[in-house]
């Protein structure tokens, strides 16, 4: 398998959008036309993401196609004597590919990042419904360690 990662770039939004539309959790699954026109909304998020120098929206890239994508941010805090924390959220799978290595490869490739930029700690939230994702972060290393809550302040 010959897995390309790499940072996005605003022509890979219609097929990011298309993953984040196939998310069995409708909580968070997006409600995207049909059409190739993307919202205005994605596009201006996307041009805020890709200008952050502590922000990377990243896809994974099979034979060409788009079939895996994260956003990883780094944090600075003053806990750990001001260290730096990495966050990744979004990672999607294209749902006829899960199970062969891609979200692996792609979570290997954000863990190296976020030791080669010195980051204390590397952090991620994910549904209770996702008991699958639970298991493969759990065969990565990652321990439950910390009770996720959050507080959504506008719909959609």
């Amino acid at each position: 398998m010959s897995l390309v990662i790499r940072e996005a770039v605003a022509a890979d939004l219609p097929p990011l959008l298309r993953m984040l539309a196939e998310d069995s959790i409708r909580e968070v699954a997006e409600n995207v036309p049909s059409s190739s026109e993307v919202d205005g909304r994605y596009v201006c998020a996307f041009a805020q993401i890709a200008a952050d120098p502590n922000s990377l929206l990243l896809v994974a890239e099979l034979s060409g196609e788009l079939v895996a994508t994260a956003q990883l941010n780094f944090i600075r805090q003053l806990s750990y004597f001001g260290g730096l924390i990495a966050q990744v959220e979004s990672v999607r799978t294209v749902s006829h590919l899960r199970g062969q290595g891609i979200g692996k490869t792609l979570m290997d490739w954000v863990i190296d990042e976020s030791r080669r930029r010195g980051c204390a700690r590397l952090q991620l939230t994910t549904n209770v419904a996702r008991v699958d994702a639970h298991r493969f972060y759990e065969r990565l290393g990652f321990k439950a360690s910390h009770v996720g809550m959050k507080l959504y302040l506008r719909e959609g």
